[in-house]
């Protein structure tokens, strides 16, 4: 199921096979912003999206989540790179500053962040952020700009 409007999508995901259309999805919601925050609790799937995601930017392999090393490179499509960020470990901003996240997010490629409530004061304004709620054996996945 999905429910709509200019601002949000709402998608009940019931296995894994639909996280592609929900990337799908994802990608034309958000047009040219190439920002994404995911926000859900310890294993809400938020990882397994984004691998999802990757998938259609043209990424065939090597996905893996970046929990200790905070930021995971792939090559998409016309050699578009695509940045995969795990915040859960960083204990404060400076962190985040020390490898160079401003210019990750200044950069022409994506950026898949993970925990963005870690790093709130440099997040980029462009974003479309995406949350993950499980319930009743199902996923709600909900995405807006931000």
């Amino acid at each position: 199921m999905q429910s709509e409007n200019n601002k949000s999508v709402v998608l009940e995901i019931k296995t894994e096979d639909e996280l592609h259309s929900a990337a799908e999805q994802l990608l034309k919601f958000a047009g040219e912003t190439r920002n994404f925050t995911f926000s859900g609790e310890m294993g809400a799937g938020k990882t397994t999206f984004i691998k999802a995601i990757c998938r259609m930017l043209g990424v065939e392999h090597g996905m893996s989540s970046p929990t200790f090393s905070i930021v995971n490179e792939y090559i998409g499509k016309n050699n578009r790179p695509i940045y995969h960020f795990d915040f859960y470990r960083i204990k404060s901003e400076r962190e985040a500053l020390e490898i160079g996240v401003e210019e990750y997010f200044e950069s022409n490629g994506f950026c898949m962040i993970e925990w963005p409530e870690k790093i709130l004061n440099l997040l980029p304004e462009d974003r479309v952020a995406i949350n993950i709620l499980v319930e009743n054996n199902q996923r709600l996945i909900t995405f807006s700009h931000e």
